[in-house]
């Protein structure tokens, strides 16, 4: 690690990642990603070989892609296989889900068989509460319980939606569906607000544009098997490593 980036105090830990603050930058942290894996609320638990690494070098490279594309984010710099340095955020308590295709908790809300491709992408909200289970909320209940006001929920959608269009054709072009994926956004020091966390298949649903078989945390989740080799074939599809 750069002598200039300085490991001070640990603020947070959660399933997949650490928070460092560094010497001599109040704006910036260190963001550590690790090899573990959950699912289901943490109930089931794991590791995955390289996740930590691989993880840190998507979320680079993809962060610095839409960057590109005018989205506005948290990354700085990757400063070591699993550790990057970003912007310090107040993160919005709010998980905004997008699908473009059926799978996963959708399918027991609604009729939709799994692999139904949605005429127009849902965008779903759940408030961030590991004890209540990440429950999913509407624009209502985050006013109610003031953990954002109308704009906010209007950029995050509005962000979400633009990060959609963005990211659809760019993992079409490595051969994978955007079936549908997992945004957290935070203000920073002048209250903008910025894409946060990660794009990983931590985070994202992948299939294989072809064969339809499932390149994410799913295999974790469902036992499938291949789980390494899994994220090994995006990080390949996507940095070329």
């Amino acid at each position: 690690m750069p002598e200039k980036y300085k490991k001070v105090n640990q603020i947070y830990e959660g399933k997949a990642k650490k928070l460092y603050t560094l010497k001599g930058y109040q704006s910036l942290l260190l963001q550590e990603f690790k090899d573990d894996a959950t699912a289901f609320n943490a109930q089931k638990r794991g590791e995955i070989l390289n996740k930590g690494i691989i993880n840190c070098e998507l979320t680079t490279f993809i962060f610095t892609y839409l960057a590109k594309q005018g989205i506005r984010n948290h990354f700085v710099k990757q400063i070591s296989p699993n550790e990057m340095i970003i912007k310090r955020l107040k993160i919005v308590p709010i998980e905004v889900v997008v699908r473009n295709i059926a799978a996963g908790s959708l399918l027991k809300k609604t009729n939709f068989k799994e692999g139904t491709l949605l005429s127009k992408p849902i965008v779903e909200f759940y408030y961030k509460d590991d004890l209540l289970g990440d429950p999913m909320i509407n624009d209502s209940h985050a006013l109610a319980m003031k953990i954002a006001n109308e704009n906010d929920l209007k950029v995050l959608k509005q962000m979400a939606l633009k990060i959609n269009l963005i990211l659809k054709p760019f993992f079409l072009k490595r051969g994978m569906k955007l079936v549908d994926f997992k945004l957290e956004f935070g203000k920073d020091i002048t209250g903008k607000i910025l894409l946060g966390d990660e794009i990983t298949p931590d985070t994202c649903r992948l299939w294989d544009k072809k064969t339809g078989k499932k390149l994410d945390k799913d295999r974790f989740r469902f036992d499938l098997g291949g789980v390494n080799e899994a994220y090994a074939e995006v990080r390949k599809r996507i940095t070329g490593k």
